[in-house]
């Protein structure tokens, strides 16, 4: 008898506890609630577009967007003329990239989590002592963002503005000497924390 009577008042402490919970602007409920982070929507993926219909508004290039903490490579276009020489066609496509670094991205895009951080820059040959390869920035590399460098310089080396190597020799408008700089799996996993390495580029 005395345990039924002591179970009397748990019960009814139980709508009591309900009532005053409400009072508190605190909904009752009987299902652990996970506050943890709401799961990330971003995709970083976007759907095949026609190649064909991309070659012929000019030539197939990939640049790398951000998405995320990564670089991720987007499909697009770049135009240049039937006939300039290797060296004059290699700052065209340089300077084709950039453009398209620097363009704002499409709605699809967007949906999709990318961005750059590439903004106005234009580019010339080497200078008289450079390296042939040499791309000269409007802007130098050491005063990019590191977002911006890793995207500039993993577009360029994996484009016909470079050797093909994986590199790319880049300088800026000053009297400063170029640097080759590689695209490292580092760099295009975390381009915010790990810049390019790079390496003085004199004599090569």
């Amino acid at each position: 008898m005395t345990a039924r009577r002591a179970a009397v008042p748990r019960l009814l402490a139980v709508p009591a506890l309900a009532v005053l919970l409400a009072g508190c602007g605190i909904r009752a409920t009987e299902v652990p609630t996970n506050f943890g982070p709401a799961p990330s929507r971003v995709q970083c993926s976007l759907a095949e577009q026609d190649v064909s219909t991309q070659a012929a508004r000019g030539l197939p290039v990939q640049v790398f967007l951000l998405c995320g903490s990564s670089l991720v490579t987007v499909d697009r276009t770049v135009r240049v003329p039937d006939g300039a020489a290797d060296s004059e066609r290699r700052i065209l496509v340089a300077q084709g990239l950039l453009d398209q670094l620097a363009a704002p991205t499409s709605a699809a895009e967007k949906e999709a989590g990318y961005s750059t951080d590439v903004r106005g820059i234009t580019v010339g040959g080497p200078r008289p002592g450079d390296p042939d390869d040499t791309l000269r920035l409007s802007t130098a590399p050491a005063g990019l963002t590191s977002y911006a460098l890793a995207q500039v310089v993993c577009t360029f080396s994996d484009s016909a503005a470079a050797e093909g190597d994986g590199s790319v020799v880049l300088g800026g408008p000053g009297p400063e000497g170029p640097r080759r700089y590689e695209c490292t799996d580092e760099v295009r996993a975390r381009p915010g924390s790990t810049e390019p390495p790079s390496k003085d580029a004199a004599g090569e």
